[in-house]
């Protein structure tokens, strides 16, 4: 019995810690590090709408360089997302039902919400980083012979929308972190899977050589 005791006050004072450290970095992220740039660009940057004219972008060109192949990328892509977007928003979020930021009561007046309202979901974590992060890694994998070089602008994509959700007020740094290694693990075992099954565009060329 003192045993457990002992090691439930250690991980509570682990989290503890992690909240204190993790609502600091916000602070900063959300009302210091900030500019009249970043609070007029975000809040739409950050939304998928805004992006739309990219996927279609992807799709198109998929299907003119894949093309037998290309629903079956189609297909793997539409897996990450679901996938990443399951696991973050109903399983993880209602674990930990960690509440958003800008819905906590000891942060009102300190933090600042640059959206027109707070959602009522969990933050813990978050899908934005999650979705974002599992398709920027499953085109770096999958369509690295390519970009080459440039796929890693898909990295710093998903890092820019995921350091939105901290800047606008709704998430929490660690949200983001760990919603962005949980992409890139989704992402990764489902780019590899396409890639054992199908191969790259490539090894089609070669083939169809």
């Amino acid at each position: 019995m003192e045993q457990t005791l002992l090691l439930n006050n250690f991980w509570q004072g682990i989290f503890e810690w992690l909240n204190k450290w993790d609502t600091i970095l916000f602070l900063k992220i959300n009302t210091v590090w900030t500019n009249h740039f970043f609070d007029d660009i975000y809040p739409w940057f950050r939304e998928a709408n805004t992006w739309t004219p990219l996927y279609l972008f992807l799709l198109v060109f998929v299907i003119m360089n894949f093309k037998e192949k290309a629903a079956a990328w189609i297909l793997f892509a539409a897996i990450t997302l679901t996938l990443t977007d399951q696991l973050s928003s109903n399983l993880i979020k209602n674990l930990v039902a960690r509440p958003r930021p800008c819905n906590e009561p000891y942060l009102m007046g300190e933090a600042k919400l640059l959206l027109n309202h707070c959602s009522g979901g969990f933050s813990f974590t978050s899908s934005h980083a999650t979705n974002h992060f599992g398709f920027a890694m499953y085109i770096m994998l999958t369509l690295q012979p390519i970009f080459k070089k440039w796929r890693k602008l898909f990295f710093w994509w998903a890092a820019a929308i995921s350091y939105g959700q901290v800047y606008v007020g709704v998430h929490y740094p660690l949200d983001i972190l760990c919603g962005g290694l949980l992409g890139s693990l989704v992402g990764y075992l489902t780019s590899n899977l396409y890639l054992k099954y199908f191969g790259n565009f490539e090894m089609t060329t070669h083939k169809n050589d």
